[in-house]
């Protein structure tokens, strides 16, 4: 799922503000931002549905670049993960109203590991009872509206809090809490009826 270090390697490697306060004295240092973030990024870039690898490496430059230009208006005492998604939601969500359509591009493992998280999370589907395909699943997130999908990405597949998910779309932490059950609801009725 979503990108963690190891213990030893968290342990070793400097916190984001660090990485910050760095590129900021020194432009050549921001190159620890990018690869530190590059993976995530284009994974939740392509998990929002970007299907084009050309355009999610076009979306992923602008990401950094926006990032760097207002790297100086970045608030320390924030967590910079939640910032840089911030912008990276911002930037999805553009192209998205330019291109005028949206389409999801889960892999079977990321569909199957959804269905385990939504499971485990609120045991809204009964595992034991009912199989459903990873074609079944896929169907079902990709009927959900945009708002729905954004935080059962953030949540399910960058394995973000409600606080990180609050501070990325700049929404109140119940009004996250409020998406994901609704996502998670509608999710099980397009299951349900994938069994009528």
């Amino acid at each position: 799922m979503a990108d963690t270090f190891t213990h030893r390697e968290q342990d070793n490697a400097p916190a984001d503000q660090e990485l910050v306060a760095r590129a900021i004295e020194n432009k050549q240092a921001f190159t620890a931002i990018v690869l530190r973030y590059e993976a995530p990024l284009l994974r939740y870039i392509i998990r929002l549905g970007c299907k084009n690898s050309f355009a999610a490496d076009d979306l992923l430059q602008e990401i950094f670049i926006k990032t760097y230009i207002h790297l100086n208006e970045y608030d320390p005492f924030l967590q910079f993960s939640s910032w840089i998604y911030r912008i990276a939601h911002n930037e999805i969500v553009s192209y998205f109203r330019k291109e005028k359509r949206r389409s999801s591009v889960l892999t079977r493992d990321d569909l199957l590991g959804l269905f385990e998280n939504i499971t485990d999370d609120a045991d809204v589907i009964a595992l034991e009872s009912e199989q459903h395909t990873a074609m079944e699943i896929k169907a079902a997130l990709d009927r959900l509206e945009p708002k729905y999908r954004d935080v059962i990405v953030l949540k399910f597949f960058e394995e973000k809090s409600y606080e990180e998910i609050s501070d990325i779309l700049l929404i109140p932490q119940g009004t996250v809490a409020t998406l994901i059950n609704r996502a998670k609801k509608k999710i099980k009725i397009c299951l349900e009826k994938s069994y009528q």
